[in-house]
């Protein structure tokens, strides 16, 4: 059997790993052993990051909505439990983004939902 030699395939492959690792600091830019780390860890806390990502918006919406809320003399908390007796399913970001951009139209969702 014919001796395989890998040399190319090795160069090529730490090359492009340091090709991901651009920018890093300090040893992780250009020692392969540290940038294989540093690149699987930067892996691991984007994963867990786009998930934080979405309870970040969620409580900036919350707030959003409350602010909006407490302008037109009720509470976030009536409001959405208002929201839910009268089955109107709008949910937050878009709610927040009425609150924000166009106040007018989320006075009358709220009065739509006929807080008591």
């Amino acid at each position: 059997m014919p001796r395989v030699k890998r040399g190319k395939f090795h160069i090529k492959k730490r090359k492009a790993l340091l090709k991901k690792t651009k920018g890093y600091r300090w040893g992780r830019k250009k020692l392969v052993k540290l940038a294989r780390t540093a690149y699987r860890k930067a892996g691991q806390h984007a994963l867990a990051d786009r998930r934080k990502k979405k309870g970040d918006f969620r409580a900036l919406w919350q707030i959003k909505i409350s602010a909006a809320c407490q302008a037109n003399g009720t509470s976030y908390s009536k409001f959405m439990g208002a929201l839910k007796k009268q089955k109107i399913e709008l949910d937050r970001k878009v709610l927040a983004d009425l609150a924000e951009n166009n106040p007018i139209i989320f006075a009358e969702i709220i009065k739509a939902a006929n807080i008591k």
